[in-house]
């Protein structure tokens, strides 16, 4: 008995000590009711999932919508409001989510403010898709898809203005806005990187404007400043740079000609630029000079390749804000006044066509005459 007492009063060792703790430990943790906690969490978790469900309407369970109002009243363009898909649509984070109805005129159906409709005798197929063509009689896309001129406009005397909008087609939501706040006599000119061109474009074309193509051409600081896939370059073969070009021309129908996006080092050699001027003449296409460049050959490539040629006078809205675009406009009319016509271009910005639209019904435009770029162009003899 001695013994076990002495045992009992021995000091415990640091084995017996952690031991010990364990087992005081465990017995606490199995005294909390550690299941029944838990079970009383999934029940509150469950009942907050049903309250929601059954209190709070909503059917995009949080998903992120913004909701962009394209117009608060229906186009006066048809086809534009078949686009816009109505007075508000709801447009989430991805637009290419955004379905868009099918708003191309058919065949037969004539084009707006005597536009022809698109003449199947004009295109010619290519692997890459549709590109214009001279027809066997000799009708030629300029002369079919230029807007022509109103007999009241013809008759006027007064000095003529034409203004091309550029760099259309890539935002539906801006280029739908242009088509229907824009004087019909203004042309527009598409880039051809849009996701919905050949409606957009169709669009316009119910509107009566006259429609331009968009090339991408080599600038000096190339590729720094990037005017797109399909750029035309220097140093290439004729033959690749054709290629480019065809792909560019295949991306809608009905356009009277091209127009310059960038390009002051591609439209300066005449090896590069010449092949590109060629094939234009022998499509019966236009082509107008954005005017950004003063070493650009197109005047004399388009003399030489019989191509319906014009060169823009003034960009309207380097300064993209009210006022100076107000000024370019009057720097514009007096250079009409004192050439007999001028040409200028402006951008796709809200606040250029807004410009525009306020001008063009505005009293300061009355002693000009607004007209198609085609009805400017020199035609070839």
């Amino acid at each position: 008995m001695s013994e076990v007492s002495s045992e009992l009063s021995a000091p415990l060792s640091r084995r017996q000590k952690r031991q010990q703790a364990v087992a005081a430990a465990r017995r606490i943790a199995w005294r909390f009711p550690i299941a029944r906690a838990a079970a009383g969490v999934i029940v509150v978790i469950a009942l907050g999932i049903v309250a929601r469900v059954l209190l709070v309407h909503d059917p995009d369970g949080g998903r992120p919508v913004a909701s962009v109002e394209i117009s608060n009243a229906k186009p006066a363009n048809s086809v534009a409001g078949a686009v816009s898909g109505g007075d508000l649509a709801t447009i989430t984070a991805d637009p290419e989510s955004t379905p868009v109805p099918d708003a191309s005129p058919a065949a037969d159906e004539p084009a707006g403010a005597g536009l022809a409709s698109i003449n199947p005798d004009l295109v010619e197929t290519t692997a890459v898709g549709p590109i214009p063509k001279i027809s066997a009689s000799g009708e030629t896309p300029f002369a079919t898809y230029s807007r022509p001129l109103d007999d009241a406009a013809a008759d006027t005397g007064k000095p003529r203005i034409a203004i091309i909008v550029s760099g259309l087609g890539i935002n539906q939501d801006g280029t739908l806005n242009a088509i229907t706040k824009l004087p019909d006599a203004v042309t527009l000119a598409f880039a051809p990187y849009g996701k919905t061109l050949v409606r957009t474009v169709a669009a316009a074309r119910d509107g009566g404007h006259e429609i331009f193509l968009e090339v991408p051409l080599e600038p000096f600081d190339y590729p720094d400043n990037d005017p797109g896939p399909d750029t035309l370059l220097t140093g290439q073969a004729p033959r690749d740079n054709l290629n480019k070009l065809f792909h560019v021309m295949s991306r809608f129908e009905g356009y009277a000609g091209l127009i310059n996006n960038m390009g002051a080092r591609f439209t300066s050699s005449g090896a590069d630029f010449g092949p590109m001027m060629e094939e234009l003449g022998s499509r019966g296409l236009g082509y107008v000079d954005d005017g950004s460049s003063n070493r650009s050959l197109a005047p004399q490539l388009a003399d030489a390749n019989r191509v319906p040629f014009g060169k823009v006078d003034q960009t309207l809205d380097a300064n993209p804000s009210r006022g100076a675009i107000l000024t370019q406009l009057k720097k514009l009319m007096d250079t009409a006044r004192s050439n007999g016509s001028a040409i200028g271009i402006i951008s796709a910005l809200p606040v250029s066509i807004d410009t525009i639209a306020e001008w063009a019904s505005s009293p300061d435009a009355e002693g000009v005459e607004l007209v198609p770029a085609s009805a400017l162009m020199k035609e070839a003899s």
